[in-house]
């Protein structure tokens, strides 16, 4: 039988503009909730930011009377701007990462001409998670997976029975996270995406993007353990030589994430923006022939 109380509730709000999900996950037993990749608004072409993606989710949170305890971030994302601070801001709750942040801090802060005024370890986060680590959402218990390869600080949350996978899989229809970013490895992918496919076969894997595969007609992800092994398209059959060549291949052919410049350096600071000027004005920069 199912341990009922280790079956968190999901529920995903995915934002079209960016195709992420966002997931509020409760626990059954009690009103303790966390927030898996949250988004903030970002119009490039005007430099403006908008709440209302983050306000669907904090309205859910409202309405049903739910205690923040977590807002987690599976990586430093590229393709959207995290709204952490200002849910946080909202609900309270800590704002937790992978410890490898710091790698990734120390890669992009040099990128970003960021000068030593920028910390490189980690301490715009509340809590750095290792392999391993224990953390708590009421009563359901939760875990720590490290699965680098898209980038080298992404992290797997497996709470009770469901893993956050954050853009390491996809839908087993659409594959499986690029690995050509500053940091990133095939390899590593592989070996980390065994990781998570060594969970229980009726685990329930949420994946933070979705793009419809072709013939697809509605987005998607919720998916399971043995589904992604049985069916993903990039994996299912594959020997791990078969997988990084088809991985290299492919990484090749893909453009820049639309976002990716505004994203690093927000997302690196745990969502904040760049701290202002004099006058109180605040910009990013963009780094020519940097990425």
């Amino acid at each position: 039988m199912r341990n009922t109380a280790q079956h968190p509730d999901v529920t995903g709000f995915f934002d079209e503009a960016t195709n992420t999900v966002t997931f509020v996950v409760k626990d059954p037993a009690s009103k303790a909730c966390a927030i898996v990749d949250s988004v903030l608004d970002f119009d490039y072409s005007s430099g403006r930011t908008g709440t209302q993606a983050a306000d669907r989710v904090i309205d859910h949170v409202t309405s049903e009377g739910l205690e923040l305890d977590w807002i987690l971030e599976t990586h430093v994302h590229a393709d959207h701007l995290s709204a952490a601070p200002y849910i946080q801001q909202r609900l309270g709750g800590r704002i937790g990462i992978g410890d490898k942040i710091t790698v990734v801090q120390n890669t992009f802060g040099k990128i970003f001409n960021e000068g030593t005024e920028f910390q490189r370890d980690g301490s715009q986060f509340d809590r750095l998670f290792a392999e391993g680590d224990a953390f708590a959402i009421g009563g359901l218990q939760g875990r720590v997976l490290h699965t680098p390869g898209h980038t080298p600080a992404c992290m797997t949350y497996v709470v009770g029975d469901a893993a956050f996978v954050g853009d390491t899989l996809f839908m087993p229809d659409y594959g499986t996270a690029r690995c050509d970013f500053p940091g990133g490895s095939a390899e590593m992918l592989f070996a980390s995406i065994q990781k998570i496919l060594a969970l229980p076969d009726e685990t329930r894997i949420f994946v933070c993007h979705d793009y419809k595969a072709p013939g697809r007609e509605t987005f998607a992800w919720e998916t399971t353990v043995s589904e992604e092994k049985n069916r993903n398209v990039h994996l299912a059959g594959k020997s791990a030589g078969e997988f990084v060549a088809m991985r290299q291949a492919r990484d090749k052919t893909l453009s820049m994430p639309k976002l990716i410049i505004p994203s690093l350096q927000v997302n690196m600071r745990a969502g904040q923006m760049p701290p202002a000027d004099d006058q109180g004005k605040t910009f990013l920069k963009v780094p020519v022939n940097g990425l």
